[in-house]
């Protein structure tokens, strides 16, 4: 092979891999050009916000022009977190606002030297240390999307030592009017199975995002914290990222949000009694038939509890500082630091009742009954501190208990609204037990 031949292909090879580099260079700028338009435009388009106040089925050419805008740049299929980096910060009401608006609320509640005696305390507060207050805002809303949430975490739930069940926590009960099945382990193994899909689904963002008259997109970073996440005691805080897998631990002087990127098992309490039950074989999640058969092994198992087992969960039910110092005192080593690492480091906990409950039209104090069940139960038969306790009562009937820290009650909302249909989804066989591997959904 001659020189002039070698350096040919050399060359024609240079040329080749000098074309690609800048295809690919060019691809990546015009990529990011393109995310970023797309970005700060509809940044910009959210901002916008009177087609709140126009009569719904008359909107103006304006508000038509913008849906349409929104509808263009959102695309067509959203993931759960594709909006995240598009919404606008939470604006900083002025100083003047807000006071004055203060001042309006309690006017009416107050006698007029009373209103007065506040009204020159606003006043002076508006001149004096308002002032710098406001410009501490002001400079936290230019790095933060939103510039009180993690305030309110810390101030309002986490730094309250009152017991957080019935005063923080909140509950949701079944489908009223539809019985799917009353074989407790079976409704209970298709909602476990259900959760653990939507989990998966939020997991992958594959979740649609919520969407105001099917536009606007709502804030999802709520999601993150459903699952595998609990409530820790500590003296001083620290944040973490918390949807699944979560709890709420309890501390002297604030408690802590803590999250697990992934859980493999469930803790399911049953007569006092409190089971590992793992949700996976060799990576892949069990069926709803599998899942049935475990829990009707644990209902048919009659080993009494533990020592002090049966009541555990009543210190979550209490004053958060017994319960931080109960907790560093003896669950901080050894078997008992294991099962309590069980049940807060679980995806979530599944309480199965040994008692009915249900709605009678014509008795209105079953509903009320149903209700406490789900708020409190017993007070030892749910675990406070889980992100949720999923709960199936003796005749098939279910419910929730939810920790309120770490997202508002809408996101628990929307995941009950679909597993509750995915379990119509699912169905069961004329005996009523799960239908077979075979027949669930992948």
């Amino acid at each position: 092979m001659s020189l002039s031949l070698c350096l040919y292909r050399v060359n024609t090879a240079s040329h080749s891999v000098g074309v690609y580099l800048s295809t690919v260079m060019f691809g990546t700028v015009v990529w990011v050009l393109k995310w970023l338009i797309i970005k700060y435009n509809l940044k910009l388009l959210l901002t916008y916000h009177n087609w709140m106040y126009e009569v719904r089925g008359k909107m103006s050419l304006k508000t038509k022009l913008w849906f349409m805008l929104i509808r263009l740049y959102g695309g067509r299929k959203p993931l759960l977190m594709s909006y995240q980096a598009s919404l606008p910060k939470m604006p900083v009401p002025g100083l003047k606002q807000s006071v004055d608006r203060y001042l309006k609320s309690v006017k009416h509640l107050m006698t007029e030297d009373k209103y007065k005696e506040v009204e020159k305390l606003a006043d002076d507060f508006r001149k004096g240390v308002g002032n710098k207050l406001q410009r501490y805002l002001i400079l936290k809303s230019w790095w933060a999307t939103n510039y009180v949430s993690d305030w309110w975490e810390q101030y309002v739930y986490l730094r309250g030592r009152d017991p957080i069940m019935v005063n923080s926590n909140y509950y949701g009960v079944d489908a009223l009017l539809v019985t799917n099945t009353t074989v407790q382990v079976a409704r209970a193994a298709n909602l476990i199975y259900a959760i653990l899909q939507y989990r998966r689904e939020v997991d992958r963002e594959e979740l649609n995002p919520i969407l105001i008259n099917k536009i606007v997109p709502l804030c999802s970073a709520q999601y993150e914290r459903q699952f595998n996440t609990t409530r820790i005691p500590g003296v001083e805080t620290a944040q973490y990222e918390r949807q699944f897998n979560t709890t709420r631990i309890p501390g002297v002087e604030t408690d802590t949000l803590v999250h697990l990127n992934d859980s493999n098992h469930i803790a399911v309490y049953h007569k006092g009694r409190y089971f590992k039950v793992y949700i996976r074989h060799k990576h892949r999640l069990l069926k709803p038939c599998e899942i049935e058969a475990m829990l009707q092994k644990i209902v048919e198992d009659e080993t009494p509890p533990a020592e002090g087992e049966e009541h555990l969960a009543a210190l979550t039910a209490g004053e958060r500082v017994p319960w931080a110092k109960a907790r560093k005192e003896f669950f901080s080593k050894g078997r008992n630091k294991a099962s309590l690492d069980a049940i807060e480091k679980a995806a979530f906990v599944v309480a199965l009742d040994d008692e009915p409950h249900d709605y009678d039209p014509n008795d209105p104090t079953r509903l009320d009954a149903y209700g406490k069940a789900m708020l409190h139960g017993k007070c030892y038969d749910r675990w406070f501190d889980k992100s949720f306790t999923f709960v199936v009562c003796s005749n098939g009937r279910i419910g929730f208990n939810a920790e309120h820290a770490w997202a508002d009650a809408p996101i628990q909302a929307h995941m009950w609204e679909i597993v509750v249909t995915m379990d119509l989804v699912l169905g069961y066989m004329m005996i009523n037990s799960c239908l077979a591997a075979s027949h669930a959904m992948t």
